[in-house]
C-alpha cells in the first residue's frame, strides 16, 4: 500500500537516501558517499556498479583516493563540529583480511556489504581501523588536494583564526607550509609540476574572493619530524616566498573552480570579473610562469604552451591577462578542467538548475551532456580525463550518479535515485514565478504544490521511469502562466481530527546569506508539500545564481530589505489562491534568522515559524561564532567594531516585543557558526512571554541535522507543530 497519512508520507521521504560522489580512481571506481546507514559515509562503486561501505564513523565524513594506491584520504569531524581531521584508509589491507576470513561465498558477500552474516567484516571501517595522518582536535584541516606522494591541506592551527596552506609528505610524514598569509581560505590546488598551489581565499567584499599563487617545491621534504601517527600538532617547515596576486585584493568579484591549465602558466576559473554573471576564463599573470615551457605545444590539449597560448588576450593595467573562453548573456556559468587540462565540463547555471556540456581547452564546444533529469550536479573527472562522474540531485530525483565519456557526452547510470521512490509517493515539481516587489524588483521563487490541488506539479512515483527526460519542463519553465498543469488526482493526506492544511504556505527561505535555493531534492519540501501545504522557496535578494547585481541588494545596510521581500511574498500568496493569514516561515542558518526577522519585525504577517540554527542576534551571533569566521561574517553583515548600532537595529531579538507567532527552534549542540545560545536566548524570551513554543537541541549535530535518526525526530514534529496552528 503506498503511504497516504501526513506521518507515512513524511516518514517516507526521510527515509530515503541521499547520495554524493567525491573522486574518480584509474580503474573507474567511484569513491561515494550516500546516508544509508544513518549519516553520510563512503561507499565504493567498482566498475561494474559492485557498491562496498567503505565507512562506518561515528559522523559525517567525505574522502579523496590516493592516486596509484588502494588508499583513501578520509576527511571527518566528531559530532557536526565542523574540526575536520585527515586519516588514512587502507583499502587493500581491509580487502586482505576480509577475504581471509573463511566465509561461504554468500556470507563473503553478505560481509562484504556490512551486513550481519558471519564473523564481522572489517569494512566498513571505523574510526580504529584508520591511520591517523593530520590530527589535532582543536583546529580545522580542510582537504584540498591529494596525490601519489604528498596531501595538501587548509588549516588554523597556527592561532585558531587564519589559514595556512600546509603540505603533508605520505612517505616521511614530514610538512611544509606553503601560504601562512592569514585570511579564510577557500581551496587551494597543487599545479602539475607540484611546484606551486593557486589559493581562493575571501576578500574584504562581500561575495567576493581573491586568487593568489604560492611558489614551492610541494614534493620537497623538510626538516619536520615525522608525525603522521600522532595526534600532536608539528612545526611545520615554512617553504614559500611571498605569494603572487592573480586578482585584486578590493575588487568586487567572485572567482570560483580554480583550475592550472596543461602547462602550468595560467588558470582556469569561473568569474565574474567586470561583468555581470560569471564565464569561464582563464587568467595569467606575469608573475606565473610554467616550470618549463616546450616551443611546440601539444595542439590538441595546449601542453607545454608557455606565455604565448595567451596572445591576443587583452592585458589589465596590472599586466593581468584575462581571456574569455565561454560566456552567456543572462546567467552564470560553472566549469572544472579535466586533469590534462584537454577539456573541461562547463555548466550553466539559470533558475535553480544547471546543465552541462563538454567543451575544448580553448572554450569550443564539444558536446552536450544529456542527463535523466535537470538538476544540480556535481561533476568529478576521472585520472585519465576520458570520463567523468557526475551526481545530480534534482526536484524528482534524491541523488543519481552517472558515468560520462567525455569524448561523446553519451551517459552511463550507476545508480539511479529514483528507483528508491516507493511507489504511490507523490513528489511535487516545482513551479517557476517572478513575485514583484513594491520597488519594482523581481523576487525568483519556486512553488511546491501539494497532490490534488490545481496546477500541481507532481509526478507519482509509479510514472516517474516511463517519463521522457523533459516530460516536467512544463512545471519548470521560465514563467508560470497559471493554466499550463494537468491536474494530478489523489488523496489529501490524512489527519485524526479531519482537520485539513488545504490552503496554507511554508515559505521556506535558504541559509547564506549569499546562498540560492535550487531546485535540488529536499525531503523538508516533499514531507511539507506530502503534508498538504504548498511551498514557497523564493530567491531574495541578496541570493547568489541572479547576478552580481541581486546578491549585493542585501549588503550591510541593505539587509533590512531583504527581509522585505518577505511582505511581499505574503501579500502575493492570494494570487495562488492560498489564505495569507495561514502562512509560516521555515528556514536554517541565515534562513533561520529570516524566521525570527520576519516573525519579530512583521509579527501581523505570519501565524508560525520553525528556526533551524538561526540568529536571533547579529550582535551576539558575531561575538560568539567561531573566530576563525567572524571577519568573513562581517565583511557582509556588518562589523561589531563600525556598525553595531545597525547590527541591533537589524537582530529580531530588538523586536521580541512584538513577536506573537509560535515558534518550533532546532539546533545543535556542537554548532560551530551559529552558537546554541542564539536558540536558548530566543526560547527563553518566548518562555517569558509565554508564547508557544518547542527548543530541540540535538547533542551530536553541528549546524544543521546531518543524522537521519535527529531528521526523523526532528521535522516531523516541526511539520505536527505548523498543522496544529495552521490546520482548518
Amino acid at each position: 500500500m503506498p503511504p497516504t497519512s501526513a506521518p507515512e508520507i513524511i516518514g517516507a521521504l526521510l527515509d530515503l537516501t541521499a547520495w554524493t560522489v567525491f573522486d574518480v580512481d584509474p580503474e573507474g571506481r567511484i569513491l561515494a558517499g550516500n546516508d544509508e546507514s544513518g549519516s553520510m559515509q563512503l561507499v565504493e562503486i567498482a566498475s561494474d556498479g559492485t557498491r562496498t561501505q567503505l565507512t562506518a564513523l561515528p559522523s559525517r565524513c567525505s574522502g579523496r583516493y590516493v592516486p596509484g594506491m588502494r588508499r583513501v584520504v578520509v576527511q571527518h569531524d566528531n559530532g557536526g563540529d565542523e574540526q575536520m581531521q585527515l586519516s588514512l584508509l587502507d583499502i587493500e589491507t581491509l580487502d586482505v583480511d576480509l577475504l581471509a576470513v573463511d566465509l561461504p561465498d554468500v556470507e563473503r558477500t553478505a560481509s562484504r556489504a556490512g551486513l550481519p552474516s558471519g564473523p564481522p567484516a572489517r569494512l566498513p571501517a571505523t574510526l580504529a581501523d584508520l591511520t591517523p595522518l593530520v590530527h589535532d582536535p582543536a583546529y580545522k584541516h580542510d582537504l584540498a588536494d591529494v596525490s601519489a606522494e604528498s596531501v595538501v591541506f587548509l588549516t588554523n592551527r597556527r592561532d585558531g583564526v587564519d589559514f595556512d596552506v600546509v603540505v603533508h609528505d605520505l612517505a616521511t610524514g614530514t610538512e611544509t607550509t606553503l601560504y601562512d598569509g592569514g585570511g579564510y581560505l577557500v581551496d587551494a590546488v597543487a599545479s602539475h609540476d607540484r611546484h606551486s598551489v593557486a589559493i581562493t581565499t575571501l576578500s574584504s567584499r562581500p561575495r567576493s574572493t581573491q586568487v593568489l599563487v604560492a611558489g614551492g617545491e610541494i614534493a620537497a621534504s623538510s626538516t619536520t619530524a615525522a608525525h603522521g601517527t600522532t595526534s600532536e600538532t608539528p612545526e611545520p617547515h615554512t617553504g614559500t616566498a611571498r605569494p603572487v596576486a592573480v586578482t585584486a585584493a578590493d575588487e568586487h568579484a567572485h572567482h570560483t573552480h580554480v583550475a592550472w591549465t596543461a602547462g602550468d602558466e595560467a588558470l582556469v576559473m569561473a568569474s565574474d570579473h567586470e561583468r555581470e554573471f560569471a564565464a569561464v576564463v582563464r587568467v595569467r599573470t606575469g608573475n606565473v610562469h610554467p616550470a618549463s615551457a616546450d616551443p611546440n605545444p601539444d595542439p590538441g590539449t595546449g601542453a607545454g604552451a608557455g606565455a604565448g597560448a595567451l596572445d591576443g588576450a587583452p592585458a589589465g593595467a596590472d599586466g593581468t591577462v584575462w581571456e574569455t573562453l565561454v560566456e552567456a548573456d543572462d546567467h552564470d556559468l560553472e566549469v572544472v578542467l579535466s586533469p590534462d587540462g584537454s577539456a573541461m565540463v562547463v555548466g550553466h547555471h539559470q533558475d535553480g538548475v544547471t546543465t552541462l556540456a563538454v567543451h575544448e581547452h580553448d572554450g569550443t564546444h564539444r558536446c552536450d551532456v544529456a542527463l535523466p533529469d535537470d538538476g544540480v550536479p556535481t561533476v568529478i573527472w576521472a585520472p585519465d580525463s576520458s570520463r567523468f562522474a557526475v551526481h545530480v540531485t534534482a526536484s524528482g530525483d534524491p541523488g543519481s550518479i552517472h558515468l560520462v565519456d567525455a569524448a561523446t557526452g553519451t551517459v552511463n547510470t550507476l545508480v539511479d535515485g529514483r528507483a528508491q521512490i516507493p511507489d504511490g509517493l507523490p513528489i511535487s515539481l516545482p513551479t517557476v514565478h517572478r513575485v514583484p516587489t513594491p520597488d519594482r524588483e523581481q523576487i525568483p521563487c519556486f512553488v511546491y504544490r501539494p497532490a490534488g490541488t490545481e496546477h500541481a506539479g507532481t509526478e507519482h512515483a509509479a510514472d516517474k521511469h516511463a517519463a521522457d527526460k523533459h516530460a516536467g519542463d512544463e512545471h519548470s519553465g521560465a514563467e508560470h502562466s497559471g493554466d499550463e498543469h494537468d491536474h494530478v488526482p489523489s488523496s489529501a493526506p490524512e489527519y485524526a481530527n479531519g482537520a485539513t492544511v488545504a490552503g496554507a504556505s511554508v515559505v521556506l527561505v535558504h541559509g547564506g546569506p549569499e546562498g540560492e535555493a535550487t531546485r535540488l531534492f529536499s525531503p523538508v519540501i516533499q514531507a511539507l508539500a506530502g503534508a498538504g501545504f504548498t511551498v514557497l522557496v523564493p530567491n531574495v535578494r541578496g541570493s547568489a545564481g541572479y547576478g552580481k547585481r541581486w546578491v549585493s541588494l542585501d549588503d550591510v545596510e541593505k539587509r533590512l530589505d531583504s527581509v522585505a521581500d518577505l511582505a511581499t511574498l505574503r501579500a502575493w500568496l492570494p494570487e495562488l489562491g492560498l489564505d495569507a493569514d495561514r502562512s509560516a516561515l521555515w528556514g536554517g542558518s541565515y534562513g533561520g534568522y529570516m524566521v525570527l526577522a520576519g516573525t519579530t519585525m512583521q509579527p501581523d504577517l505570519w501565524a508560525a515559524g520553525v528556526d533551524i540554527v538561526g540568529m536571533s542576534s547579529l550582535v551576539t551571533f558575531l561575538e560568539n561564532t567561531s573566530e576563525y569566521r567572524r571577519a568573513a561574517r562581517e565583511r557582509e553583515y556588518g562589523s561589531l567594531a563600525h556598525d553595531r548600532d545597525f547590527l541591533v537595529t537589524a537582530s529580531p531579538i530588538t523586536y521580541l516585543d512584538q513577536l506573537r507567532a509560535p515558534l518550533f527552534v532546532i539546533h545543535g549542540a556542537n554548532d560551530p557558526r551559529v552558537p546554541l545560545s542564539e536558540a536558548e536566548q530566543i526560547a527563553a524570551a518566548l518562555a517569558d512571554r509565554g508564547i508557544r513554543h518547542e527548543l530541540r537541541v540535538y547533542h551530536d549535530e553541528g549546524h544543521g541535522l546531518a543524522k537521519r535518526a535527529n531528521r526523523k525526530d526532528a521535522y516531523p514534529a516541526a511539520i505536527e507543530f505548523l498543522t496544529e496552528i495552521l490546520a482548518r
